[in-house]
């Protein structure tokens, strides 16, 4: 045997364990919901009704799926811009020697890596009407705050700066890292030639960070468009679906109302939406993004 052949089969047997854990774990469940898609079943018949394109027809036509949607896109649009806005901020801020940076840091990223359930439920009690934090606070200044998770118009904000507090310090800790990693000779010298901070940060400091930036922003937006855990513990997707989500729609549609292959579609239409968009970003990022 040849050495360029010993070496294909040795890096064949290396890969075969991960190929055959993403093929079966990856590979097969995308190509079975894209099937299940086009097919009518309730998760309980042995027989599996073939309908076509019937489901995406459904779905063209159904204004709650719509709604939905818009509901997922505000959702995210709202959440991945403050957050990487309010990260970035605070990176730069605690990125220098000050007294309490590593408590700062720690107090800060731990909202991340705490179990999202326990955190709705404290927000739950946050939001609470009559003995929430929020509107305690609200009544000593001098005015009554709304009935947040009840409220269609204040339910979904109320989601939204939960969000943000929560995936702020992982943001946060991104920035951190690529901060550290920028050659501090360049901005001394920037400075020597009189430079200002401002100058500094959106000349040089900002541009480096930019492959940072599309990470975060990738990575932020794919995690914000599968919100489940949030909107079922604080509000179920009410008052009356003004916070139902995509990922909680096909919950909904798949195990309450059993109908695995509308809900596949869902899931089909998702899944695209996410390709489109990271897509889109990896190809504008060759505009703004400096390696």
């Amino acid at each position: 045997m040849s050495r360029r052949k010993s070496d294909s089969l040795a890096a064949g047997l290396f890969l075969f364990p991960s190929a055959a854990i993403f093929a079966v774990f990856v590979f097969f469940p995308l190509a079975y919901t894209l099937w299940l898609s086009s097919t009518d079943w309730n998760l309980i018949s042995p027989e599996i009704k073939s309908i076509g394109i019937g489901n995406y027809s459904r779905l063209a036509s159904d204004p709650l799926f719509w709604k939905v949607l818009a509901n997922t896109v505000v959702f995210s649009a709202f959440t991945v811009g403050a957050s990487v806005a309010l990260g970035l901020f605070i990176a730069v801020s605690i990125n220098r020697k000050i007294a309490g940076r590593t408590l700062y840091r720690t107090c800060i990223f731990l909202p991340y890596v705490t179990a999202t359930s326990a955190m709705a439920l404290v927000w739950l009690w946050i939001f609470d009407p009559k003995y929430g934090f929020v509107n305690m606070i609200c009544k000593a200044i001098g005015f009554s705050g709304p009935e947040w998770l009840a409220s269609t118009s204040w339910a979904m904000p109320a989601i939204v700066i939960m969000s943000i507090w929560r995936f702020t310090g992982y943001i946060m800790l991104l920035y951190l890292g690529g901060l550290q990693g920028i050659n501090g000779e360049l901005l001394e010298a920037a400075s020597v030639e009189g430079a200002g901070k401002t100058a500094i940060f959106w000349k040089i400091t900002f541009p480096l960070l930019s492959p940072t930036t599309l990470f975060v922003i990738i990575t932020t937006l794919i995690t914000m468009l599968q919100n489940f855990e949030t909107v079922y513990i604080m509000t179920q997707g009410g008052p009356v679906n003004s916070t139902n989500m995509l990922v909680l729609y096909i919950y909904q549609n798949a195990f309450q109302f059993f109908e695995a292959g509308y809900a596949s579609a869902i899931s089909v239409v998702l899944f695209a939406i996410m390709i489109f968009l990271t897509l889109v970003q990896l190809r504008s990022s060759k505009k703004w993004v400096t390696y």
